[in-house]
């Protein structure tokens, strides 16, 4: 699909000039991405100015120190220079503390490989991995929505390029260009879904199995195979389909390879250690309330930031989010598409303690990109997409602000 047939449709903010018409759709897609890194890279430059000295950097840093060492991006660092450690740190009190196995290895492991071949530092060669890979990342997405969601696509043939748009600019979309994993972890979603969408299941399992060693964000893909596996029995019964033994087996092994990603590296971390909750004492270490229970930390979290009007918020959100997911424009998504938000952000839901970091995971529910941008009605389409990108610029530089911003002596991370 070439720009100017991607535009025609709404999919984008403005008059298309000739040379934005002669590009192929990957050109399109990398204007877009870059222009959204460009801005972004204009507000981390102007709140840079404002950033007192730290732990990691002196006052006002430079734009790839601000990217490189702010944050995650220190124990990355140290993982790629260092490793992990043999033992679990602990404190006087006996209870485990920070430690870099709570992060994991893959994008620190490929940004060292990086660092090796170019000799560079880490506050410069992360950034700019995690920048090349979120590139990549949304010519994926571009094309899992083309294959993905024929439907929605056929009703709005501008949906490809508006998705990229959409989590191009998403208000934690920064950490795209930081010396964090959600480039690497946007890939290998989107990657594991454009290939379970066109039946490469063995290539799935690889990339699927590669995820478990970015993000803990393995297990909710489990949930989406079997609901493409669903789907496909359920056409072949109807006849629609054709489900060979070959089929069945590579679907299997995806499913085997879903669960085992998602418990590999707890599995690593105990290993290695010698204690067998070592991931989850880990983790423990960053919550208020030490013990990790599903579902248990909204309570009292969500009292915390809202006071008595928590229950009023957590319903508003539940009830958008459901919204969303029931409407015409996600009935319109494929499968894969369609299961991957509601799985991941139940599984968010599971297992996160909710504070600030939430909004950077939301970057992950890709797919939600594509559902706002086919709400509206054709002729409604322009408008309200500039309006949601002009919005979507704006938080950006109040999330930067507020929260890659560190007020000495603390603050809440990004």
């Amino acid at each position: 699909m070439s720009a100017e047939a991607t535009i025609a449709a709404g999919g984008d903010v403005g008059s298309p000039s000739r040379l934005w018409n002669r590009l192929p759709w990957w050109g399109a897609v990398l204007v877009v991405f870059g222009g959204a890194r460009l801005w972004s890279a204009v507000v981390l430059l102007v709140v840079a100015h404002h950033q007192a000295a730290t732990l990691w950097t002196a006052a006002d840093p430079s734009y790839l120190q601000y990217t490189g060492v702010m944050w995650d991006a220190s124990w990355y660092r140290q993982i790629a220079e260092h490793g992990y450690p043999a033992t679990l740190p602990v404190g006087a009190d006996g209870l485990v503390q920070q430690n870099a196995w709570a992060f994991f290895p893959l994008f620190p492991f490929l940004v060292r490989g990086a660092m090796a071949i170019t000799t560079g530092p880490w506050y410069v060669v992360a950034p700019i991995v995690a920048t090349l890979l979120g590139a990549v990342a949304m010519l994926v997405i571009h094309r899992l929505v083309v294959v993905g969601a024929p439907r929605a696509v056929a009703a709005h043939p501008g949906l490809p390029l508006a998705t990229v748009l959409l989590v191009s600019v998403f208000p934690s979309s920064v950490v795209l260009q930081t010396g964090y994993t959600e480039s690497l972890a946007l890939l290998l979603i989107a990657g594991s879904l454009t290939a379970l969408v066109l039946r490469r299941y063995w290539l799935t399992a690889l990339l699927v199995l590669a995820l478990g060693f970015t993000r803990a964000v393995a297990l909710p893909m489990a949930l989406v195979v079997v609901v493409h596996a669903v789907v496909r029995w359920r056409r072949s019964r109807r006849g629609e389909d054709r489900l060979r033994r070959a089929d069945v087996v590579g679907l299997g092994g995806l499913a085997v390879a879903a669960v085992v990603s998602g418990l590999a590296w707890p599995a690593i971390c105990g290993w290695v250690t010698g204690v067998p909750d070592a991931y989850l004492q880990t983790q423990g270490s960053w919550r208020g309330d030490r013990h990790v229970v599903p579902f248990a930390s909204w309570g009292y979290a969500a009292t915390f930031w809202f006071g008595r009007w928590a229950p009023a918020v957590l319903i508003i959100v539940s009830v958008t989010v459901v919204v969303l997911v029931l409407s015409r424009s996600s009935r319109r998504l494929g499968p894969e598409l369609l299961t991957w938000s509601p799985a991941y952000l139940g599984y968010l839901a599971a297992v996160i303690e909710p504070g600030t970091s939430v909004f950077r995971f939301l970057l992950l529910a890709f797919p939600m990109a594509a559902i706002t941008a086919g709400l509206p009605p054709a002729r409604w389409r322009r408008p309200v997409l500039l309006v949601v990108v002009v919005v979507m610029a704006g938080l950006q530089v109040l999330w930067t602000y507020r929260l890659w911003r560190l007020v000495p002596p603390s603050g809440w991370p990004p």
